[in-house]
């Protein structure tokens, strides 16, 4: 079938490539005049036959704001709007609504695969109506992974449902992620296990702990076994904080969601403040050693 895409970076890019392999005919727009296949919105809604489907990749907030916006003054009725981003599911109903007035369609879709995606298939959890879930159908299959449609693809529910998985997906991949940085630190810190690289290798089959996830930290290790390229600093793209504060309004406990979202702040702070008054207490109540500030750290001594 045909698709507009909006938005070519490195999901994007992949996923044209991925479809247009499959047989479908994607015409993309990006305002990198490199991989563009249209001068702008207005000239890629020109380029589709009515009735239109257009998938949006851009950043979410407001670049995915701005350009369902855009597209809503520009399709006509029947059309069919995709967010394929990040977007927080509550940005769907407004987006949806906003569309409907107009009487073009909406469905928000969770996409997890990565710069990997292009090779292996992209997992998808989608939001909307069975009708339009149906209407994508071919591109859905065509992006998944090969095999059963039910173990790459889930029509989640309605409008904001598949934003919602993804979010939880998400959410579920900080602390598995975190899980496995602990444990490396913790192999790597023990004198008693020599070679940490080939323990983690020997994960990866026949063990509980066994995942794509494992698959490429063997990879990092494998091109940099002390992983010390890199420095320990880790953003989040929001959906962790998202994860935390659905929990906590729906009374969910989720220690270890939670946890790892804190160890991401963590990772930004040189310096904690935080440990820094942990530090002055515990010299305070016990006259523990600390180490003083400045380019060449001492120790207090003192005994309680």
């Amino acid at each position: 079938m045909q698709l507009g895409l909006v938005g070519l970076g490195r999901m994007g890019f992949n996923m044209r490539e991925r479809l247009r392999k499959g047989g479908h005919e994607v015409i993309g727009y990006d305002r990198n005049p490199d991989v563009t296949d249209a001068e702008s919105l207005a000239d890629l809604v020109g380029k589709l036959d009515a009735p239109r489907a257009i998938w949006v990749m851009v950043p979410a907030g407001d670049p995915t704001r701005q350009t369902v916006e855009e597209l809503g003054s520009l399709l006509t009725q029947g059309d069919l709007v995709i967010d394929g981003g990040n977007s927080k599911y509550t940005e769907d109903q407004r987006n949806a609504a906003m569309l409907a007035e107009k009487g073009i369609d909406y469905l928000d879709v969770g996409v997890s695969g990565g710069v990997w995606g292009l090779e292996n298939g992209y997992g998808l959890m989608v939001g909307g109506t069975a009708e339009n879930v149906e209407r994508l159908l071919p591109i859905f299959d065509t992006l998944r992974p090969e095999g059963p449609r039910e173990e790459g693809f889930a029509h989640a529910g309605p409008i904001g449902a598949g934003h919602y998985a993804k979010m939880v997906h998400n959410g579920i991949e900080y602390g598995l992620m975190q899980a496995y940085a602990e444990g490396f630190e913790l192999l790597d810190t023990a004198k008693i296990v020599e070679d940490v690289p080939a323990v983690v290798k020997a994960w990866q089959r026949g063990t509980v702990v066994r995942s794509w996830l494992l698959d490429l930290l063997v990879r990092a290790l494998d091109s940099d076994p002390e992983l010390d390229d890199l420095r320990g600093y880790v953003e989040d793209s929001g959906e962790g904080r998202w994860t935390v504060a659905e929990a906590i309004d729906n009374a969910v406990p989720a220690p270890v969601i939670s946890a790892a979202l804190f160890a991401r702040f963590a990772s930004r702070q040189p310096d904690s403040p935080a440990m820094r008054a942990v530090a002055s207490l515990r010299a305070q109540f016990g006259g523990h050693a600390v180490q003083k500030a400045g380019p060449t750290s001492g120790s207090g001594s003192t005994q309680a």
